[in-house]
Protein backbone atom coordinates (compact mmCIF):
# COMPACT_ATOMS: atom_id res chain seq x y z
CA UNK A 1 0.00 0.00 0.00
CA UNK A 2 1.17 3.29 -0.52
CA UNK A 3 0.13 6.81 0.83
CA UNK A 4 -1.64 7.50 -2.44
CA UNK A 5 -4.03 4.65 -1.49
CA UNK A 6 -5.25 6.00 1.30
CA UNK A 7 -7.59 8.44 0.45
CA UNK A 8 -5.40 11.49 1.47
CA UNK A 9 -5.73 15.03 0.46
CA UNK A 10 -3.48 16.00 -2.95
CA UNK A 11 -2.13 18.65 -0.72
CA UNK A 12 -1.11 16.32 1.92
CA UNK A 13 0.25 13.86 0.00
CA UNK A 14 2.48 16.55 -1.83
CA UNK A 15 4.14 17.09 1.73
CA UNK A 16 4.39 13.35 2.15
CA UNK A 17 5.66 13.20 -0.96
CA UNK A 18 8.96 15.67 -0.42
CA UNK A 19 9.18 14.04 3.00
CA UNK A 20 10.48 11.06 1.04
CA UNK A 21 7.59 8.67 2.83
CA UNK A 22 6.64 6.07 0.13
CA UNK A 23 4.80 3.86 2.28
CA UNK A 24 3.24 3.50 5.55
CA UNK A 25 4.09 1.94 7.98
CA UNK A 26 1.33 -0.81 9.67
CA UNK A 27 0.02 1.28 12.24
CA UNK A 28 -0.20 4.53 9.61
CA UNK A 29 -1.83 1.43 7.22
CA UNK A 30 -4.01 0.51 9.74
CA UNK A 31 -5.40 3.75 11.94
CA UNK A 32 -5.45 5.94 8.44
CA UNK A 33 -8.05 4.34 7.27
CA UNK A 34 -10.37 4.10 10.13
CA UNK A 35 -9.49 7.77 11.42
CA UNK A 36 -10.13 9.45 7.84
CA UNK A 37 -14.30 8.10 8.00
CA UNK A 38 -14.19 10.97 10.82
CA UNK A 39 -16.81 9.15 13.14
CA UNK A 40 -14.92 6.98 15.29
CA UNK A 41 -13.11 7.10 18.34
CA UNK A 42 -9.59 4.28 18.30
CA UNK A 43 -7.12 3.19 20.73
CA UNK A 44 -3.95 2.62 18.74
CA UNK A 45 -1.37 0.45 20.69
CA UNK A 46 2.31 0.72 19.00
CA UNK A 47 5.76 1.32 20.09
CA UNK A 48 7.54 4.51 19.76
CA UNK A 49 9.39 4.81 16.09
CA UNK A 50 6.48 3.28 14.16
CA UNK A 51 5.54 6.33 12.88
CA UNK A 52 2.18 7.12 15.16
CA UNK A 53 2.62 11.24 14.43
CA UNK A 54 1.60 10.31 11.15
CA UNK A 55 -0.90 7.75 12.02
CA UNK A 56 -2.86 10.07 13.62
CA UNK A 57 -1.45 13.86 12.37
CA UNK A 58 -2.45 13.19 8.32
CA UNK A 59 -5.96 11.93 8.94
CA UNK A 60 -6.55 14.70 11.49
CA UNK A 61 -5.16 17.34 8.76
CA UNK A 62 -7.15 15.80 6.23
CA UNK A 63 -10.18 16.65 8.32
CA UNK A 64 -9.59 19.75 9.41
CA UNK A 65 -12.01 22.59 8.24
CA UNK A 66 -9.18 24.96 6.68
CA UNK A 67 -12.50 27.67 6.38
CA UNK A 68 -13.17 27.77 9.93
CA UNK A 69 -10.68 29.74 11.99
CA UNK A 70 -11.18 27.70 15.50
CA UNK A 71 -9.79 25.10 17.47
CA UNK A 72 -10.86 22.30 15.79
CA UNK A 73 -8.64 19.45 17.30
CA UNK A 74 -6.47 19.28 20.83
CA UNK A 75 -3.58 16.82 20.73
CA UNK A 76 -2.17 16.13 23.99
CA UNK A 77 1.52 15.02 24.67
CA UNK A 78 3.27 14.62 27.97
CA UNK A 79 5.87 16.77 27.08
CA UNK A 80 6.99 20.24 25.41
CA UNK A 81 9.54 18.63 23.43
CA UNK A 82 7.50 16.24 22.04
CA UNK A 83 4.30 18.64 21.67
CA UNK A 84 7.27 20.63 19.69
CA UNK A 85 7.74 17.59 17.69
CA UNK A 86 4.15 17.36 16.43
CA UNK A 87 3.46 20.74 15.90
CA UNK A 88 6.64 20.95 13.94
CA UNK A 89 5.66 17.88 11.70
CA UNK A 90 2.04 18.79 11.23
CA UNK A 91 3.66 22.09 9.79
CA UNK A 92 5.29 20.12 7.43
CA UNK A 93 2.82 17.82 6.25
CA UNK A 94 0.64 20.63 5.85
CA UNK A 95 2.56 23.35 4.19
CA UNK A 96 0.82 22.87 0.95
CA UNK A 97 -2.38 23.30 2.65
CA UNK A 98 -3.67 27.12 3.13
CA UNK A 99 -5.26 28.21 5.93
CA UNK A 100 -4.51 25.88 8.41
CA UNK A 101 -2.50 27.03 11.58
CA UNK A 102 -1.14 25.04 14.76
CA UNK A 103 -0.46 26.60 17.87
CA UNK A 104 1.86 24.88 20.63
CA UNK A 105 1.07 25.77 24.33
CA UNK A 106 3.12 23.78 26.83
CA UNK A 107 4.94 25.13 30.09
CA UNK A 108 8.27 26.86 30.57
CA UNK A 109 7.69 29.40 27.46
CA UNK A 110 6.14 32.60 28.16
CA UNK A 111 2.47 32.17 28.86
CA UNK A 112 1.26 35.65 27.31
CA UNK A 113 3.17 34.75 24.41
CA UNK A 114 0.85 31.54 23.74
CA UNK A 115 -2.40 33.36 24.92
CA UNK A 116 -1.59 35.92 22.09
CA UNK A 117 -1.24 33.27 19.33
CA UNK A 118 -4.51 31.68 20.82
CA UNK A 119 -6.16 34.87 20.66
CA UNK A 120 -5.07 35.22 16.86
CA UNK A 121 -7.20 31.95 16.11
CA UNK A 122 -5.65 28.72 15.00
CA UNK A 123 -7.55 25.06 13.43
CA UNK A 124 -5.69 22.90 16.16
CA UNK A 125 -3.77 23.01 19.71
CA UNK A 126 -0.93 21.05 20.31
CA UNK A 127 -0.82 20.95 24.24
CA UNK A 128 0.47 19.80 27.58
CA UNK A 129 -2.44 19.17 29.90
CA UNK A 130 -1.31 21.24 32.74
CA UNK A 131 -0.50 24.62 30.48
CA UNK A 132 -3.62 23.67 28.71
CA UNK A 133 -5.94 23.30 31.58
CA UNK A 134 -3.95 26.75 32.64
CA UNK A 135 -4.92 28.70 30.06
CA UNK A 136 -8.75 27.12 30.37
CA UNK A 137 -8.82 28.45 34.00
CA UNK A 138 -8.11 31.60 32.52
CA UNK A 139 -10.61 31.39 29.75
CA UNK A 140 -8.25 31.71 26.76
CA UNK A 141 -8.64 28.18 25.14
CA UNK A 142 -11.78 27.81 23.28
CA UNK A 143 -12.82 23.92 23.52
CA UNK A 144 -16.83 24.21 22.15
CA UNK A 145 -15.59 23.31 18.51
CA UNK A 146 -13.49 20.75 19.37
CA UNK A 147 -13.96 17.62 17.06
CA UNK A 148 -11.23 15.57 18.05
CA UNK A 149 -8.89 15.20 21.00
CA UNK A 150 -5.94 13.25 20.49
CA UNK A 151 -3.75 11.78 23.49
CA UNK A 152 -0.32 10.87 22.18
CA UNK A 153 1.80 8.89 24.75
CA UNK A 154 -1.49 8.37 26.86
CA UNK A 155 0.80 5.91 29.15
CA UNK A 156 3.12 8.41 29.87
CA UNK A 157 0.35 11.10 30.89
CA UNK A 158 -1.01 9.02 33.53
CA UNK A 159 2.62 7.92 34.80
CA UNK A 160 3.19 11.79 35.21
CA UNK A 161 0.55 12.11 37.42
CA UNK A 162 -1.86 14.12 34.76
CA UNK A 163 -4.61 12.27 35.19
CA UNK A 164 -6.99 14.60 36.72
CA UNK A 165 -5.89 17.12 34.38
CA UNK A 166 -7.10 14.85 31.54
CA UNK A 167 -10.52 14.62 33.24
CA UNK A 168 -11.07 18.53 33.16
CA UNK A 169 -9.53 18.68 29.49
CA UNK A 170 -11.92 15.99 28.20
CA UNK A 171 -14.91 16.81 30.15
CA UNK A 172 -14.83 20.75 28.95
CA UNK A 173 -14.09 19.22 25.39
CA UNK A 174 -17.81 18.89 23.47
CA UNK A 175 -19.45 15.02 24.12
CA UNK A 176 -20.13 14.54 20.75
CA UNK A 177 -16.28 14.28 19.71
CA UNK A 178 -13.82 11.74 18.34
CA UNK A 179 -11.24 10.63 20.58
CA UNK A 180 -8.21 9.11 19.40
CA UNK A 181 -5.51 7.70 22.11
CA UNK A 182 -2.04 6.41 21.21
CA UNK A 183 0.01 4.46 23.72
CA UNK A 184 2.87 2.08 23.63
CA UNK A 185 1.23 0.66 26.64
CA UNK A 186 -2.01 -0.73 27.69
CA UNK A 187 -1.58 0.18 31.61
CA UNK A 188 -5.08 0.37 33.67
CA UNK A 189 -5.30 4.17 33.63
CA UNK A 190 -5.45 3.61 29.99
CA UNK A 191 -8.14 1.54 29.95
CA UNK A 192 -10.35 3.94 32.28
CA UNK A 193 -9.82 7.18 30.24
CA UNK A 194 -11.21 4.70 26.78
CA UNK A 195 -14.06 3.41 28.95
CA UNK A 196 -14.82 6.63 30.70
CA UNK A 197 -14.48 8.72 27.97
CA UNK A 198 -14.63 6.99 24.45
CA UNK A 199 -17.76 4.81 23.16
CA UNK A 200 -17.15 2.01 21.43
CA UNK A 201 -13.81 2.78 20.20
CA UNK A 202 -11.83 0.23 17.14
CA UNK A 203 -9.08 -1.00 18.38
CA UNK A 204 -5.66 -1.40 17.15
CA UNK A 205 -2.50 -3.20 18.20
CA UNK A 206 0.91 -3.57 16.29
CA UNK A 207 2.64 -6.24 17.65
CA UNK A 208 1.42 -7.18 21.30
CA UNK A 209 0.29 -5.22 23.98
CA UNK A 210 3.34 -3.46 25.45
CA UNK A 211 5.93 -5.10 23.14
CA UNK A 212 9.17 -4.22 22.50
CA UNK A 213 10.65 -3.21 19.06
CA UNK A 214 11.75 -6.39 17.32
CA UNK A 215 14.64 -4.17 16.04
CA UNK A 216 16.08 -3.68 19.13
CA UNK A 217 18.53 -6.03 20.99
CA UNK A 218 18.95 -5.79 24.57
CA UNK A 219 21.31 -6.50 26.44
CA UNK A 220 22.65 -6.29 30.64
CA UNK A 221 26.25 -6.13 32.40
CA UNK A 222 26.19 -6.87 35.59
CA UNK A 223 28.74 -4.74 37.67
CA UNK A 224 29.00 -4.03 41.32
CA UNK A 225 27.38 -0.44 42.26
CA UNK A 226 30.99 1.13 42.48
CA UNK A 227 31.90 0.11 39.14
CA UNK A 228 28.62 1.72 37.09
CA UNK A 229 30.30 4.65 35.74
CA UNK A 230 33.36 2.62 34.76
CA UNK A 231 31.55 0.05 32.96
CA UNK A 232 29.32 3.21 31.25
CA UNK A 233 32.39 4.61 30.15
CA UNK A 234 33.77 0.57 28.66
CA UNK A 235 30.65 0.62 26.90
CA UNK A 236 30.76 4.12 25.54
CA UNK A 237 34.76 3.52 24.48
CA UNK A 238 33.98 -0.09 23.10
CA UNK A 239 31.58 1.30 20.41
CA UNK A 240 33.71 4.31 18.63
CA UNK A 241 30.31 5.05 16.49
CA UNK A 242 27.81 5.16 19.20
CA UNK A 243 25.58 8.40 19.01
CA UNK A 244 23.52 7.80 21.92
CA UNK A 245 21.13 8.11 25.07
CA UNK A 246 22.49 7.40 28.75
CA UNK A 247 19.37 7.42 31.25
CA UNK A 248 20.02 8.11 34.80
CA UNK A 249 16.81 8.32 37.30
CA UNK A 250 17.35 11.60 38.91
CA UNK A 251 18.45 15.59 38.00
CA UNK A 252 21.06 15.23 39.80
CA UNK A 253 22.51 12.19 38.35
CA UNK A 254 22.13 13.17 34.70
CA UNK A 255 23.95 16.36 35.38
CA UNK A 256 26.83 14.26 37.35
CA UNK A 257 27.34 11.77 35.05
CA UNK A 258 27.51 14.23 32.15
CA UNK A 259 30.07 16.16 33.90
CA UNK A 260 32.27 13.42 34.47
CA UNK A 261 31.85 12.51 30.88
CA UNK A 262 32.79 15.82 29.61
CA UNK A 263 35.57 16.22 32.29
CA UNK A 264 37.21 13.16 30.36
CA UNK A 265 37.11 14.68 27.15
CA UNK A 266 33.36 12.91 25.94
CA UNK A 267 31.26 15.04 23.29
CA UNK A 268 28.45 15.01 25.65
CA UNK A 269 25.40 17.31 27.21
CA UNK A 270 22.90 17.01 30.07
CA UNK A 271 19.31 17.05 29.25
CA UNK A 272 16.65 17.36 32.45
CA UNK A 273 14.00 19.15 33.84
CA UNK A 274 16.18 21.93 35.78
CA UNK A 275 17.37 23.42 32.43
CA UNK A 276 15.50 26.20 30.99
CA UNK A 277 13.18 25.80 27.76
CA UNK A 278 16.14 27.77 26.13
CA UNK A 279 18.49 25.67 27.41
CA UNK A 280 17.16 22.84 26.28
CA UNK A 281 15.93 23.95 23.28
CA UNK A 282 20.15 24.74 22.20
CA UNK A 283 21.04 21.21 24.01
CA UNK A 284 18.08 19.52 21.82
CA UNK A 285 19.54 21.05 18.16
CA UNK A 286 22.79 20.33 19.19
CA UNK A 287 22.02 16.24 19.57
CA UNK A 288 19.75 16.52 16.47
CA UNK A 289 22.29 18.22 14.42
CA UNK A 290 24.99 15.29 16.14
CA UNK A 291 27.19 18.02 17.04
CA UNK A 292 27.22 16.01 20.54
CA UNK A 293 27.61 12.08 20.33
CA UNK A 294 25.68 11.62 24.25
CA UNK A 295 22.96 12.66 25.41
CA UNK A 296 22.47 12.25 29.46
CA UNK A 297 18.89 12.20 29.90
CA UNK A 298 15.82 11.36 32.67
CA UNK A 299 12.89 9.78 31.58
CA UNK A 300 10.66 12.67 31.36
CA UNK A 301 13.11 14.97 29.69
CA UNK A 302 13.45 12.58 27.28
CA UNK A 303 10.04 11.87 25.77
CA UNK A 304 9.26 13.23 22.48
CA UNK A 305 12.73 12.66 21.43
CA UNK A 306 12.54 11.84 18.18
CA UNK A 307 16.02 11.84 16.47
CA UNK A 308 17.37 9.77 13.68
CA UNK A 309 19.85 7.15 13.80
CA UNK A 310 20.42 7.01 17.54
CA UNK A 311 22.38 3.36 17.50
CA UNK A 312 22.22 3.10 21.62
CA UNK A 313 20.11 3.58 24.57
CA UNK A 314 22.26 3.05 28.00
CA UNK A 315 20.65 2.50 30.89
CA UNK A 316 23.13 3.49 33.63
CA UNK A 317 20.33 2.45 36.18
CA UNK A 318 17.13 0.80 35.20
CA UNK A 319 13.79 2.47 35.65
CA UNK A 320 11.56 2.65 38.24
CA UNK A 321 8.78 0.86 36.00
CA UNK A 322 8.22 -1.14 32.96
CA UNK A 323 6.67 1.22 31.05
CA UNK A 324 9.56 3.72 31.47
CA UNK A 325 12.07 1.14 30.09
CA UNK A 326 9.74 0.47 27.00
CA UNK A 327 9.79 4.17 26.41
CA UNK A 328 13.40 4.75 27.05
CA UNK A 329 14.41 1.61 24.54
CA UNK A 330 11.92 2.71 21.71
CA UNK A 331 14.01 5.72 21.23
CA UNK A 332 16.54 3.62 19.21
CA UNK A 333 15.40 0.98 16.52
CA UNK A 334 13.48 3.53 15.01
CA UNK A 335 11.83 3.49 11.17
CA UNK A 336 13.09 -0.05 10.62
CA UNK A 337 16.51 0.55 11.57
CA UNK A 338 18.55 -1.47 14.00
CA UNK A 339 19.39 -0.52 17.58
CA UNK A 340 20.89 -1.60 21.21
CA UNK A 341 19.56 -0.94 24.60
CA UNK A 342 22.01 -1.55 27.38
CA UNK A 343 21.37 -1.91 30.37
CA UNK A 344 23.97 -1.65 33.74
CA UNK A 345 22.59 -3.68 36.62
CA UNK A 346 23.98 -5.59 40.16
CA UNK A 347 22.82 -9.03 40.85
CA UNK A 348 20.33 -7.06 43.03
CA UNK A 349 18.43 -5.82 40.08
CA UNK A 350 18.05 -9.35 37.58
CA UNK A 351 14.57 -9.97 38.95
CA UNK A 352 13.67 -7.09 37.22
CA UNK A 353 15.25 -7.80 33.87
CA UNK A 354 12.83 -10.70 34.05
CA UNK A 355 9.79 -9.21 34.96
CA UNK A 356 10.35 -6.76 31.54
CA UNK A 357 11.19 -9.63 29.42
CA UNK A 358 7.62 -11.32 30.18
CA UNK A 359 5.95 -7.77 29.97
CA UNK A 360 7.62 -6.85 27.14
CA UNK A 361 7.69 -9.97 25.47
CA UNK A 362 11.24 -9.55 24.46
CA UNK A 363 14.33 -11.48 25.68
CA UNK A 364 17.90 -9.99 27.04
CA UNK A 365 21.03 -11.47 26.72
CA UNK A 366 23.57 -11.39 29.50
CA UNK A 367 26.70 -9.58 28.68
CA UNK A 368 30.11 -8.66 29.68
CA UNK A 369 31.76 -5.20 30.20
CA UNK A 370 34.97 -5.86 27.81
CA UNK A 371 37.95 -6.11 29.30
CA UNK A 372 40.63 -2.89 28.55
CA UNK A 373 43.01 -4.46 25.48
CA UNK A 374 39.59 -5.07 23.29
CA UNK A 375 38.50 -1.50 24.01
CA UNK A 376 42.22 -0.39 23.31
CA UNK A 377 42.17 -2.46 19.78
CA UNK A 378 39.05 -0.98 18.62
CA UNK A 379 39.24 3.05 19.05
CA UNK A 380 43.29 1.99 17.61
CA UNK A 381 41.58 0.90 14.76
CA UNK A 382 39.20 3.76 14.60
CA UNK A 383 41.78 5.76 14.37
CA UNK A 384 43.30 4.20 11.53
CA UNK A 385 40.46 4.04 9.79
CA UNK A 386 39.94 7.92 10.62
CA UNK A 387 43.21 8.75 9.07
CA UNK A 388 42.87 6.30 6.01
CA UNK A 389 40.04 7.85 4.92
CA UNK A 390 40.72 11.99 6.06
CA UNK A 391 40.72 13.87 2.98
CA UNK A 392 43.90 16.44 2.46
CA UNK A 393 43.49 19.99 1.35
CA UNK A 394 46.38 19.55 -1.40
CA UNK A 395 46.39 23.60 -2.29
CA UNK A 396 47.09 24.47 1.77
CA UNK A 397 49.07 21.36 2.30
CA UNK A 398 51.69 22.00 -0.02
CA UNK A 399 53.03 25.43 1.09
CA UNK A 400 53.85 23.59 4.53
CA UNK A 401 55.18 19.84 3.36
CA UNK A 402 58.45 20.94 2.83
CA UNK A 403 59.53 22.55 6.60
CA UNK A 404 56.93 19.47 7.82
CA UNK A 405 59.43 16.73 5.93
CA UNK A 406 62.41 18.41 6.95
CA UNK A 407 61.19 18.44 11.04
CA UNK A 408 60.43 14.54 10.34
CA UNK A 409 63.46 13.87 9.03
CA UNK A 410 65.06 12.12 11.90
CA UNK A 411 62.05 9.43 12.07
CA UNK A 412 61.57 6.71 9.84
CA UNK A 413 57.96 5.52 8.18
CA UNK A 414 57.47 3.58 11.30
CA UNK A 415 58.50 6.29 14.09
CA UNK A 416 56.41 8.54 12.29
CA UNK A 417 53.14 6.63 11.89
CA UNK A 418 53.57 5.88 15.60
CA UNK A 419 54.26 9.34 16.63
CA UNK A 420 50.83 10.33 14.84
CA UNK A 421 48.96 7.36 16.61
CA UNK A 422 50.45 8.23 19.46
CA UNK A 423 48.72 11.36 20.13
CA UNK A 424 45.36 10.48 20.42
CA UNK A 425 45.91 7.18 21.21
CA UNK A 426 47.84 7.68 24.56
CA UNK A 427 45.14 8.62 27.07
CA UNK A 428 43.31 5.32 26.43
CA UNK A 429 46.66 3.03 27.12
CA UNK A 430 47.28 5.03 29.76
CA UNK A 431 44.06 4.88 31.10
CA UNK A 432 42.98 1.25 30.62
CA UNK A 433 46.63 -0.19 31.48
CA UNK A 434 46.51 -3.03 33.94
CA UNK A 435 42.25 -2.22 33.79
CA UNK A 436 40.73 -5.01 36.22
CA UNK A 437 37.57 -6.91 35.04
CA UNK A 438 34.59 -5.06 36.63
CA UNK A 439 31.97 -7.66 35.58
CA UNK A 440 30.28 -8.79 39.02
CA UNK A 441 30.79 -12.26 40.52
CA UNK A 442 27.68 -12.19 42.42
CA UNK A 443 25.35 -15.55 42.38
CA UNK A 444 22.99 -15.68 39.96
CA UNK A 445 19.92 -16.39 41.70
CA UNK A 446 19.19 -15.59 45.39
CA UNK A 447 22.20 -14.77 46.26
CA UNK A 448 23.44 -11.51 48.48
CA UNK A 449 24.85 -9.01 46.60
CA UNK A 450 28.60 -9.02 47.01
CA UNK A 451 29.26 -5.05 46.47
CA UNK A 452 30.22 -3.14 49.97
CA UNK A 453 30.23 -0.26 48.60
CA UNK A 454 28.30 2.93 48.57
CA UNK A 455 24.88 0.82 49.76
CA UNK A 456 22.93 4.15 49.01
CA UNK A 457 22.88 2.99 45.54
CA UNK A 458 22.84 -0.26 45.67
CA UNK A 459 19.06 -0.76 44.45
CA UNK A 460 15.85 -0.75 46.28
CA UNK A 461 13.47 -3.55 47.54
CA UNK A 462 11.15 -4.32 44.68
CA UNK A 463 10.60 -2.69 41.11
CA UNK A 464 8.47 0.01 42.05
CA UNK A 465 9.99 1.75 44.74
CA UNK A 466 13.63 0.34 46.07
CA UNK A 467 16.24 2.80 48.42
CA UNK A 468 17.45 4.54 46.13
CA UNK A 469 14.64 5.34 43.33
CA UNK A 470 13.54 9.13 43.00
CA UNK A 471 9.88 8.09 43.25
CA UNK A 472 8.10 11.47 43.83
CA UNK A 473 11.55 13.19 45.79
CA UNK A 474 12.74 16.85 45.12
CA UNK A 475 14.76 15.34 41.99
CA UNK A 476 11.75 14.26 40.43
CA UNK A 477 11.85 15.65 36.92
CA UNK A 478 8.31 16.65 36.27
CA UNK A 479 7.98 18.33 33.16
CA UNK A 480 5.90 21.44 32.78
CA UNK A 481 3.92 20.62 36.21
CA UNK A 482 5.64 23.12 37.64
CA UNK A 483 3.77 25.58 35.84
CA UNK A 484 0.32 24.29 37.38
CA UNK A 485 0.86 25.58 40.65
CA UNK A 486 -0.15 23.78 43.71
CA UNK A 487 -3.32 20.96 43.38
CA UNK A 488 -4.07 21.38 47.21
CA UNK A 489 -4.52 18.83 49.41
CA UNK A 490 -6.51 15.39 47.97
CA UNK A 491 -8.05 14.60 50.90
CA UNK A 492 -7.40 14.95 54.62
CA UNK A 493 -8.45 11.46 55.51
CA UNK A 494 -8.68 9.93 59.09
CA UNK A 495 -5.50 11.10 60.71
CA UNK A 496 -5.70 9.17 63.78
CA UNK A 497 -3.64 6.42 62.72
CA UNK A 498 -6.37 4.25 64.32
CA UNK A 499 -4.13 2.84 66.95
CA UNK A 500 -0.84 4.18 68.55
CA UNK A 501 2.36 3.07 66.78
CA UNK A 502 4.47 0.14 68.35
CA UNK A 503 6.56 0.97 71.36
CA UNK A 504 9.58 3.16 70.42
CA UNK A 505 7.74 4.58 67.58
CA UNK A 506 5.43 7.53 66.66
CA UNK A 507 3.20 7.79 63.57
CA UNK A 508 3.14 10.58 60.67
CA UNK A 509 0.34 11.23 58.68
CA UNK A 510 1.20 12.48 55.14
CA UNK A 511 -1.96 13.33 52.65
CA UNK A 512 -0.11 11.28 49.81
CA UNK A 513 -1.40 7.82 48.81
CA UNK A 514 -1.56 4.72 45.88
CA UNK A 515 -3.96 7.55 43.95
CA UNK A 516 -0.29 9.59 43.70
CA UNK A 517 1.48 6.91 42.10
CA UNK A 518 3.35 5.35 45.26
CA UNK A 519 3.23 2.31 46.63
CA UNK A 520 4.85 1.22 49.88
CA UNK A 521 8.47 0.77 48.66
CA UNK A 522 7.92 4.23 47.02
CA UNK A 523 6.54 5.88 49.79
CA UNK A 524 9.81 4.19 51.96
CA UNK A 525 12.32 6.00 49.43
CA UNK A 526 10.19 9.25 49.21
CA UNK A 527 10.59 9.39 52.95
CA UNK A 528 14.53 8.73 53.03
CA UNK A 529 15.34 11.06 50.41
CA UNK A 530 13.23 13.70 52.10
CA UNK A 531 14.55 12.86 55.24
CA UNK A 532 18.19 11.68 54.72
CA UNK A 533 17.92 8.47 56.58
CA UNK A 534 17.75 4.80 56.25
CA UNK A 535 14.88 2.63 55.58
CA UNK A 536 15.79 0.69 58.86
CA UNK A 537 14.01 3.75 61.29
CA UNK A 538 10.42 2.91 59.12
CA UNK A 539 8.22 0.81 60.33
CA UNK A 540 4.61 -0.13 59.26
CA UNK A 541 3.08 1.35 56.74
CA UNK A 542 -0.62 2.10 56.07
CA UNK A 543 -1.46 3.29 53.00
CA UNK A 544 -5.52 5.09 51.85
CA UNK A 545 -5.73 6.23 48.38
CA UNK A 546 -5.04 9.88 49.65
CA UNK A 547 -3.30 9.60 52.68
CA UNK A 548 -1.03 7.56 54.32
CA UNK A 549 0.10 6.57 58.22
CA UNK A 550 3.98 5.88 58.57
CA UNK A 551 5.46 4.53 61.47
CA UNK A 552 9.27 6.03 62.59
CA UNK A 553 11.60 5.19 65.50
CA UNK A 554 10.98 7.81 68.21
CA UNK A 555 15.00 8.77 67.80
CA UNK A 556 14.26 10.12 64.11
CA UNK A 557 10.76 11.38 64.10
CA UNK A 558 11.23 15.07 63.84
CA UNK A 559 13.94 15.14 61.33
CA UNK A 560 11.50 13.08 59.37
CA UNK A 561 8.70 14.88 59.81
CA UNK A 562 10.46 18.48 59.23
CA UNK A 563 11.81 16.50 55.92
CA UNK A 564 8.61 16.00 54.75
CA UNK A 565 6.62 18.74 55.79
CA UNK A 566 6.53 21.20 52.72
CA UNK A 567 8.24 18.48 50.38
CA UNK A 568 7.60 18.51 46.91
CA UNK A 569 5.49 15.34 45.05
CA UNK A 570 3.76 15.90 41.61
CA UNK A 571 4.32 19.43 41.45
CA UNK A 572 2.32 20.01 45.35
CA UNK A 573 3.80 20.64 48.21
CA UNK A 574 3.05 18.17 51.00
CA UNK A 575 1.49 18.30 54.20
CA UNK A 576 2.86 15.84 57.29
CA UNK A 577 2.08 16.14 60.73
CA UNK A 578 1.87 13.37 63.72
CA UNK A 579 -1.26 11.62 63.84
CA UNK A 580 -3.13 11.01 67.00
CA UNK A 581 -3.88 7.42 68.48
CA UNK A 582 -7.80 6.98 69.37
CA UNK A 583 -9.39 7.47 72.42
Amino acid sequence: MTFSELGLKSELLKGVEELGFETPTPVQQEAIPVLLDGANDLVALAQTGTGKTAAFGLPLLNLTDQDFFKPQSIILSPTRELGNQIATDLKTFSKHMKGVKIVSVYGGANISTQIRELKRGCNIIVATPGRLVDLIKRGVADLSNIDRVILDEADEMLNMGFKDDLDLILNETPEDKNTWLFSATMAREVERIASNYMSDPQKITVGSKNEGSKNIDHKYYVVQNRNRFPALKRLVDVNPEIFGLIFCRTKRDTQEVADRLMAEGYSVDALHGDLSQQQRDRVMDKFRRKKIQLLCATDVAARGIDVKNISHVIHYELPEDIESYTHRSGRTGRAGEKGESLAIITDRDKFKIGRIEKIMKTKFSKDTIPNGDLVCELQLFKLIEEVKTQKIEVSEFAKYKERILEELSEFSKEEIIEQFIAKDFNKFIKYYKNSDDINSVGRERGGRDRDRGDRRDRGGRDFRGGRDRDRGGRDRDRGDRRDRGDRGDRGRGNRDGRKGADEGFKTIFVNVGSTDGLDKGGLIDFVCKNSDVRGRVIGKIRMNEKFSFIEVENASSDRILGGLQGSDHDGRSLRAEFAKPRD
